[in-house]
């Protein structure tokens, strides 16, 4: 009991049940204040008013109640529900995080303290000990005699209703997830089945866009029938003259992602990345409350065992007033600026090196469709070396406590990552062809001609960019996902046998069986594989309207995926609590505002919608000679294909055309009123819409009326005896 007590008096919101103590019975009003099925899916209410039937809703068993609570109080333990029982006082789910297991596990010394020899951390990072995890609640296979629903343990229910392929379709059980991996698992499952609900409408909006572009395409005919009419310059040194007819094929899919409809998608998904944060946050901080931890914060967070190895001395804690491992601030700032220029240095070079190689080694010798997958097979290669660089970095920066050294991590990894994969997209949607010159007086660089975008355009070669290396690393990753736990199980099975012997029992121990499963090793690269997705279908949305309804397709079969590595292949990690999804949410945040200036200067100066739309306003409504006021003429002495085009508003001698800078006054002004605009309104819509809905402020207001009027010490009592003593001072001094 002594180490509850010590807990009590330092965590708050330990998730007990209150009751509210008054003179009238205790049970009536706990009953009353009971929410049995606390419905918190917004689609649910919605159909259930329509009276629609929800085939996504299904009854769980054993789903905890909902009850008013408050901070527990060792003091107050009378006043809270089931005090009298101490062994069901907490759930597993929090034993394993507080006093019964690993607190005592991660404050034990084993050796010298102020060596910082003090954990099992640091025991299984200096290799004493192979394992240390809290066991399964028995088997996830259901049993083969028929049994009740309610007789199930928690992990056959979260397996029988949740991580089952033929369950794609329900609702996922966030209580039960929650009662049985704690907080912080339970939000990401909650925030990724949040995101892929709010993907279905991005989706439906997507594809009617990109089937406008089927219909508005079949009539794009002049280019396939201009014949021999437009002889077009040379693409690249080694390349030949082509006759514009050649790219009918190529024009005509170019306009599936290249029509008035990607505008408005661009906005649409603009407004849907900050509508959907917005309701994101009132549906954390309704799961916050509701699962007693709105108030939590990361204090008194023990230093990491690594920090505790390393750090040359000890001082003392100003908070806690205990010694601790202490590492020099001023040192620990400078590793930090160092390691910031390497990353710095790193990216730079090597995307240098990338886009240098890229652009003059694939170019004209490779197919675009092509070198894209070699693209992406260096993407998924670099990214491995990155993790591990920003792995080292991060060790080396001596952060103290494990959240400083995950968020300093996931800051490093993710700026890796965002180069490692966009850069690409980037170079061809903004940099590509821009740089190319004319005939007679082409651009170099290192001696090598500028490259061009294809005959197709570089809006198409981005779609292509984009579909190859979003859909590719999703497939990719739920293969890993598949195969990869089997593999490390099977090994795992190998290395018990071998320890064991001949001395395995019949009938394998719970640990025994938790063992041969896979060490779960966080939710870092669940979350960065979502967060690059949703730039990906944010960023360059305007490219591939269809990225939203492959982002929907892969995430169905996500949450799946990583139900069954949690439930039946992951060893139980330690319960974590939290009242958010961390420094990922202002990640989320900083791509929906980059998505919006993004897509401003795609819609400008990559798409041919600007163009067209001058041309109809000043020459032609329905754009007849468009393709060709569009071309320009070779200089005349361009000996090689004298009076061959190539796209551009030049004269004959090379120069601008009057109608370029009218062009280039269009596209800057539509960029500062798409931005402006969009801004406008999304600032109106973060106004409009309140982080924590009014329902639930006023359920926290009574909450916490309710909870001071519980812990009272005898409230009533205590005004009798204070008005008796009042009284009879009176009578004494009349008496007097």
């Amino acid at each position: 009991m002594k180490t509850c007590r010590n807990f009590s008096l330092r965590t708050k919101n330990v998730h007990l049940m209150l009751f509210y103590s008054d003179r009238r019975s205790p049970v009536s009003v706990f009953v009353s204040q009971a929410q049995q099925h606390l419905d918190l899916n917004t689609s649910a209410r919605v159909l259930s008013k329509l009276c629609i039937p929800n085939v996504m809703t299904e009854s769980v068993p054993n789903r905890p109640l909902d009850y008013y609570t408050c901070a527990f109080r060792k003091s107050k333990m009378s006043r809270f529900l089931g005090w009298e029982d101490q062994d069901t006082y907490f759930t597993n789910t929090q034993r394993h995080l507080l006093f019964q297991v690993y607190e005592i596990l991660a404050r034990t010394a084993y050796g010298k303290r102020k060596k910082a020899e003090v954990g099992v951390d640091r025991l299984l990072n200096e290799g004493a000990y192979t394992a240390a995890f809290p066991l399964h609640e028995g088997p996830f296979q259901l049993p083969k005699h028929e049994v009740k629903p309610d007789e199930l343990n928690q992990r056959q229910v979260l397996y029988y209703y949740w991580a089952r392929w033929c369950k794609w379709y329900k609702y996922q059980p966030l209580d039960h997830i929650r009662e049985y991996f704690g907080e912080k698992i339970a939000l990401y499952f909650a925030w990724l089945g949040f995101y892929t609900a709010w993907l279905l409408p991005a989706a439906v909006v997507g594809t009617l866009v990109f089937v406008s572009g089927v219909i508005m395409s079949v009539n794009r005919e002049e280019i396939c029938n201009s014949g021999a009419s437009y002889t077009m310059c040379p693409l690249c040194k080694t390349c030949k003259a082509w006759n514009m007819s050649e790219i009918c094929t190529l024009t005509k899919l170019g306009y599936l992602f290249d029509h008035p409809g990607t505008v408005f998608f661009s906005v649409f998904m603009s407004f849907w990345a900050v509508t959907f944060l917005e309701y994101w946050k009132r549906k954390m901080a309704t799961l916050a409350h509701h699962w007693d931890c709105m108030d939590f914060h990361e204090e008194e967070e023990r230093p990491r065992p690594e920090f505790a190895a390393m750090a040359p001395t000890m001082e003392q804690n100003p908070v806690t007033g205990v010694k601790e491992p202490y590492f020099p601030e001023k040192t620990r700032l400078s590793r930090m600026f160092t390691g910031s220029m390497v990353i710095i240095m790193m990216v730079r070079l090597f995307k240098i090196f990338y886009i240098l190689y890229c652009c003059f080694v694939f170019a004209g010798t490779i197919a675009n469709i092509s070198s894209s997958i070699v693209n992406l097979g260096l993407i998924l290669l670099m990214g491995q070396v990155y993790t591990a660089l920003a792995e080292q970095l991060t060790k080396w920066e001596m952060h103290r406590t494990q959240t400083q050294y995950d968020n300093a991590f996931i800051f490093k990894v993710f700026i890796f990552q965002f180069v490692n994969f966009y850069s690409s997209p980037f170079y061809v949607a903004f940099f590509k062809g821009r740089f190319v010159g004319y005939p007679t007086n082409y651009g170099t660089l290192f001696g090598m001609r500028n490259e061009d975008c294809g005959a197709g355009g570089c809006l198409i070669e981005l779609a292509q960019q984009l579909f190859i290396i979003m859909v590719g690393k999703q497939l990719i990753n739920n293969v890993q996902e598949f195969i990869l736990p089997k593999v490390k199980a099977w090994r795992q099975k190998r290395t018990l046998a071998k320890v064991l012997g001949g001395k395995a029992s019949h009938e394998p121990r719970r640990w025994e069986e938790d063992y041969k499963l896979v060490e779960c090793e966080g939710l870092f690269e669940e979350y960065l594989e979502m967060v690059l997705q949703f730039g990906f279908i944010t960023i360059f949305v305007a490219a591939f309207p269809l990225a939203p309804l492959f982002a929907l397709l892969n995430n169905w079969v996500e949450i799946r995926l990583d139900a069954h590595k949690f439930v039946c292949e992951y060893r139980r990690p330690v319960a974590e609590r939290a009242q958010n999804i961390g420094v990922w949410f202002n990640i989320l945040e900083a791509l929906s505002h980059l998505s919006v200036i993004a897509n401003a200067f795609l819609i400008a100066f990559t798409s041919d919608f600007l163009p067209r739309l001058l041309y109809q306003y000043k020459f032609d409504n329905d754009l007849n000679g468009y393709v060709n006021f569009t071309l320009a003429y070779a200089p005349l002495n361009y000996t090689e294909y004298p009076m061959c085009r190539y796209k551009a508003f030049r004269d004959n001698n090379g120069n601008y055309t009057l109608f370029y800078w009218e062009l280039l006054a269009v596209r800057l002004g539509f960029i500062i009123a798409f931005e402006h605009v969009v801004f406008f309104v999304l600032r109106a819509i973060d106004w409009i819409v309140p982080d924590v809905p009014e329902s639930l402020e006023l359920k926290m207001k009574r909450e916490r009326y309710l909870a001071k009027q519980a812990l009272a010490e005898n409230q009533e009592a205590l005004l009798w005896a204070q008005s008796c003593s009042q009284l009879w001072g009176l009578f004494i001094s009349v008496s007097h």
